[in-house]
């Protein structure tokens, strides 16, 4: 981007905001107004049923955007929530808009996040709907430790704030197949765990056992 561009990236209008674990940042059927840029911490998005079952369908990570599909979209469609305590940017959707007119280079940078978000949300479908309970869990591993060391600069350790009920919501398995899996992984040598805190031991074995490749991820484009 050049300077010109720039510029009017660090001119939007933004509020930053705190909130706390398991605050709803956006509701289903809401119209929402503004979009939220992850500064700290982690946030959920999920869709439920009408007898109240709920889906994970994906993790937004610090340097993301929360929901930029509403930036031209009027109603939401899912809920998003905030797994971790959260620092949020809050800018206007109408101010992003003009941004998106005025400025190809945002407007193409804003495309390719919506794009990559839109790749994994294809892997997640992959990995519910073809592997088996391992695999899943493996793969879910292996795509956080990628992704926080892209975010956070983290190394093959990371807290992973999830409860085994949320795993489940997310890999469409119970707590106590969760519960069994990570067991399996962690005796294999594969992961060790320490409370929260997921260490990789065996990266390679880890990612054989995900069928893993971080394509989906368009890792180079994601960092520019």
């Amino acid at each position: 981007m050049s300077a010109a561009d720039r510029a009017l990236v660090a001119a939007l209008p933004f509020k930053v905001r705190t909130i706390e674990p398991s605050t709803y940042m956006l509701r289903e059927g809401q119209h929402p107004t503004r979009c939220a840029f992850i500064i700290e911490g982690l946030a959920y998005r999920q869709k439920l049923t009408p007898d109240g079952e709920r889906e994970i369908v994906s993790i937004i990570m610090p340097g993301e955007f929360a929901d930029l599909q509403n930036l031209f979209l009027e109603e939401s469609d899912h809920d998003i929530q905030a797994l971790t305590r959260l620092t949020l940017a809050d800018i206007p959707i109408s101010a992003l808009r003009e941004l998106v007119t005025s400025c190809r280079a945002a407007g193409e940078a804003l495309w390719i996040d919506a794009l990559i978000e839109s790749s994994i949300h294809r892997e997640w479908l992959l990995n519910i709907g073809r592997r088996n309970a391992r695999s899943r869990l493996a793969h879910l591993l292996c795509e956080f430790s990628v992704r926080f060391r892209t975010s956070a600069g983290a190394d093959m350790a990371y807290e992973l704030p999830m409860t085994q009920e949320q795993l489940g919501d997310a890999l469409g398995l119970t707590p106590v197949h969760v519960n069994r899996v990570l067991k399996s992984l962690e005796t294999d040598g594969l992961i060790a765990r320490k409370k929260r805190q997921v260490s990789v031991i065996d990266w390679p074995r880890l990612r054989d056992a995900a069928e893993f490749n971080e394509r989906y991820l368009h890792l180079a484009q994601n960092r520019s």
